[in-house]
């Protein structure tokens, strides 16, 4: 099975630089990005296998995860 990269860079790569300078600059937008990373990197980790989780947690990290991105990216289109 071939998971894909949902990194923010994969995610939004024309925003780059808007991000790097929104992390040091937002503390909201910092919060966010780290939120975003740290689920990403759990949910990649069950995916391999690496760990145990219910479907419907994993569904609900998922979940969380769309929302993040989608502030995040509603802020960088502003930004």
């Amino acid at each position: 099975m071939e998971l894909l990269n949902h990194d923010l860079a994969h995610e939004f790569p024309q925003y780059l630089e808007k991000m790097r300078g929104l992390k040091m600059s937002d503390p909201h937008f910092s919060s966010l990005f780290a939120q975003y990373d740290a689920d990403n990197h759990a949910i990649t980790k069950y995916e391999f296998g690496v760990g145990v989780i219910s479907d419907e947690a994993l569904e609900d990290l998922k979940k969380r995860r769309l929302r993040i991105k989608d502030e995040i990216y509603e802020i960088l289109k502003v930004a």
